[in-house]
């Protein structure tokens, strides 16, 4: 779920700010950008974005500034420094030159001192860094939550509407077997004119066997449980993106094959409908943790 939050840190000789974006992804995917020096923190941070984050593409930024005297280091190129010492030295005698030799003048030359790069202290900076980095996560999490209450509030819409539209095709299905005499009779009488009398116990028997073919009812009881099983996983406050994906693709089947044995045309457009709520559903869930 799309969100974002930031937070920092002012604690001598240490400033650490945190950045953190999340985005909808069907897995975890955590993308980390890190102050040069600090990369050994890489598993620490993803580790503790895992235990808010389970599901989703996570962005963070995170910049840290070092101020202790042994965060920054400088060497001095004694050899060079000593060689352009010795050439001002020499210069000056050669032109007879009374002035004397300054430390400016021997820094003009340049690239006598160079920054080095000083080994950090993971375990002395963690400390500073990981109640930033919560303090982001909580606020990503609050923001997140808002954005799931309100698809939890589109669901449970979508499956009020679900429940009523089956409860309509158990109305159209228990009208089938009645529905398939009369076109069976129908057909007969329209092939024999009237010219041969019409068994009816041999109809209802031919009756009962096309509507067997046709019956729903098994389909029916398990996406009325699908839909229980449903709400039960969004109000049970844990991680179920993946397993309501799943529930979605159970529950599409059921009405597939509802489908496939419709012999009403409006039972067909009432699963036609339904199919066309389960599909904005199943859009909605890739984004649920």
């Amino acid at each position: 779920m799309t969100a974002y939050a930031r937070a920092e840190n002012q604690t001598p000789p240490y400033t650490v700010r945190v950045e953190v974006r999340s985005y909808n992804s069907r897995h975890l995917d955590v993308a980390l950008k890190l102050t040069h020096g600090f990369e050994s923190l890489e598993e620490r941070i993803k580790t503790l974005v895992g235990e808010t984050v389970s599901r989703g593409r996570v962005d963070i930024r995170v910049q840290i500034q070092d101020e202790s005297e042994g965060g920054i280091g400088f060497d001095v190129n004694l050899p060079r420094t000593r060689a352009y010492v010795a050439a001002l030295t020499q210069l000056q005698q050669a032109l007879n030159l009374k002035e004397q030799l300054t430390i400016e003048t021997v820094m003009a030359a340049g690239g006598l001192i160079q920054a080095v790069e000083v080994e950090k202290d993971m375990d002395a900076v963690w400390p500073h860094l990981a109640p930033c980095l919560k303090s982001a996560m909580v606020d990503l999490d609050a923001m997140r939550q808002v954005e799931g209450d309100n698809m939890a509030q589109d669901f449970r819409q979508r499956l009020d509407a679900i429940e009523i539209m089956l409860a309509q095709i158990g109305d159209q299905a228990a009208q089938l077997p009645a529905m398939v005499r009369q076109r069976l009779q129908e057909r007969i009488e329209a092939l024999t004119h009237g010219a041969v009398e019409i068994d009816q116990t041999r109809i209802a028997q031919e009756a009962a066997l096309l509507a067997d073919r046709s019956d729903i009812s098994e389909e029916m009881v398990r996406a009325a449980s699908h839909i229980q099983q449903f709400r039960s996983l969004m109000a049970d406050g844990t991680p179920a993106g993946r397993p309501l994906n799943f529930l979605l693709q159970e529950f599409n089947r059921e009405f597939n094959t509802m489908g496939s044995k419709s012999g009403n045309a409006a039972m067909s457009h009432i699963i036609v409908t339904v199919k066309s709520e389960l599909e904005k559903m199943r859009e909605q869930v890739q984004n649920v943790e």
